[in-house]
Formats: C-alpha cells, structure tokens, sequence
C-alpha cells in the first residue's frame, strides 16, 4: 500500500513523490541503472535491454529490480499495489514485449523518452502472470508515470484490457481503480483550507471553533480511498515554491499525512504495514532523493554522466544521522 503525488515549483521544475508502505521487508536502496543494461526475465529467456539509464530504488535479487526511478530524460514513474483489480496474461504472446508485472517498471525507465511515447509503444506491451523474485507471488500492480512537461498518467491492467489515463490531479494510491478514486472526490467538494462560516440553527448561532474548520470531514484513516483525498488535498492547497531543495521539502510534508507509522495498520495475518521509505523523484536535475523510516536523513543522488555511462549497476548507501545535537 503507497501513496504516489507529483508536483511543481515556480519555475516549473517537475517532481513525482511517493511512499513505499509494505510489511514485508524490501530492502531497497538508491541504484542507477547505466545506458544499454541488459535485464534478464522470469517471461521469456531473452529478457530486455534497457537503451536509456536510470536512478530509483533497487535491490539486486540475481538481476536488478525497481520499484521507482527516473530516467535521463527526466521521466519517472512508481509501482504502486493493486490488489484484487489487477489482471495479467495467463503466457507470453509471440511478437510481443513480454515483461512481469515487476519488470515492467524498469521497461519503462529504461526505453521511453516521455509519457506521451508510453502511450504509443503500449499496444506491443504485454503483462504476463510470472512470480517476482524474494516475494513469490504475481505481484498485483499499477503505474503513475510522469515527465518533466508535467505530463502524468496512470497504467491500469484490468480483466477488460489495459487502460492508460491520463491523470489530472497528479496523485494514486491503490485499489480501487483510478477512475473510482476520481469519482469519489465527488464526496468531498466541501474540503478547503480557510474556515467555514458561521452558521445559523433556529435562533442559534454557531461559530466555528477556527481555523481548521474548511477541512473538516476529510478522512484520516489509512484506507487507500483516505489516502488519495487527503493527498489531493495537500497537493492542491500546499504553498508552490521556488527551489528544488524547497520542493523536496514540501513533499515530504505533504506526505507526512499519509505515512503510516510501524504498528497502527496490521493485517489479517498479523504483519504490520508501514512506510518503509518515501522518495523523491525530480525529474529537470535529473536526481533521487530517499528518505527511510529508521533515519528521515534524505540520501540525494544525481544521475551523472558518469552513472550514466558506467559499466556496471550503482548502488548507494543510504546516509544516516547517528545522533542527536545535545542541548543543555
């Protein structure tokens, strides 16, 4: 479960932001993907190359898997769950681009140059059952996918094809789908960020307790639907700023709202679902930026030529903050 939002400076910088909110230990950490990478597949015994390089969070499970990233030509894209919606091939279609639902983030990372080029390439796309390594399951999901035109989208493979939407309020969570969640905002037109009115019942009258007020009746549970009308929210209403560094802190605020602390959401089988890592894609730089739950120290790293080029995958290490300043 994870909350995806993108966002824009004053200058017109581009940003996709997420949270990876799971149970299962993923151990992800930052990893740029040189041009020309070769990815193997659980599909097919030819696998993929990879023309373009990216940064995102990765592990290397006998070939490199990511969950999030952006490209060199400042595209950037999250892998979000989607339970009980999501539908795949049952094998591999011949003449196809044949990828797992876990390879298909790095296909796209990896070959397209914008979102408006997803779109075109999607029709030779196909998403094929096979188990994702460390998990062993067919893992249920969905895509945001942005540029740094601002452009956005969602990728949605239901029983009834594939579907590539645009998004207009720049934020995905889970399931439901995404045309539910967009409908379901109809439910919340009350929400704003100054105070509501006075209001007057038969002879009395009620004054709001102050600020506050206009966001009354916004929920605030963890549910993927709460999620994604308190992100809309934030996104709408947090002030615009000028500044990358100012913009990566915007979000992480903004995504304080939906990050779920260890032990407040556990499942039917008794493991806990939290914010293992939040990340911060910004798409002009282009550059990574992570922020992990045991230390909110954010690791930032830039796509260089040198990563780009190089001959092998990078890993980094994420930096901590050992201590506290003491104050007397």
């Amino acid at each position: 479960m994870c909350t995806s939002v993108t966002y824009q400076t004053t200058g017109g910088d581009q940003f996709l932001a997420r949270t990876m909110d799971f149970a299962f230990e993923l151990g992800g950490r930052p990893v740029a993907i040189p041009r020309q990478h070769h990815f193997s597949s659980v599909t097919n015994a030819a696998g993929f190359d990879a023309p373009y390089s990216f940064i995102g969070t990765g592990r290397n499970l006998n070939g490199y898997i990511h969950v999030d990233g952006v490209n060199e030509y400042g595209v950037s894209a999250a892998a979000l769950y989607f339970a009980g919606q999501a539908h795949y091939a049952a094998t591999p279609v011949d003449g196809q681009i044949n990828l797992a639902p876990h390879e298909v983030l790095m296909w796209i990372l990896g070959n397209v140059k914008s979102a408006q080029e997803l779109g075109d390439r999607l029709a030779s796309l196909t998403i094929v059952e096979a188990a994702a390594p460390l998990l062993n399951i067919v893992v249920p999901l969905h895509w945001i996918i942005s540029d740094k035109s601002g452009a956005t989208y969602v990728l949605e493979q239901q029983a009834d094809g594939m579907h590539y939407m645009k998004n207009p309020v720049g934020v995905m969570t889970n399931s439901p789908d995404f045309d539910w969640h967009l409908k379901n905002l109809s439910n919340y037109v009350q929400l704003q960020p100054d105070q509501h009115a006075d209001r007057q019942y038969g002879d009395l009258a009620v004054n709001a307790f102050g600020p506050g007020t206009g966001a009354l009746g916004m929920p605030g549970d963890f549910t993927s639907p709460s999620r994604f009308v308190r992100t809309v929210f934030m996104r709408e209403h947090t002030e615009t700023v000028a500044t990358i560094g100012a913009a990566v802190n915007a979000l992480s605020h903004m995504l304080n709202s939906v990050e779920i602390p260890k032990g407040v959401k556990i499942k039917a089988d008794g493991s806990v679902d939290y914010t293992q890592y939040r990340a911060y894609m910004s798409m002009n730089e282009p550059a990574f930026y992570m922020q992990p739950y045991n230390d909110q120290t954010i690791t930032r790293v830039a796509l260089t030529p040198a990563l780009m080029t190089a001959a092998r995958p990078t890993e980094f290490t994420l930096a901590t903050t050992q201590q506290f300043n003491q104050v007397n």
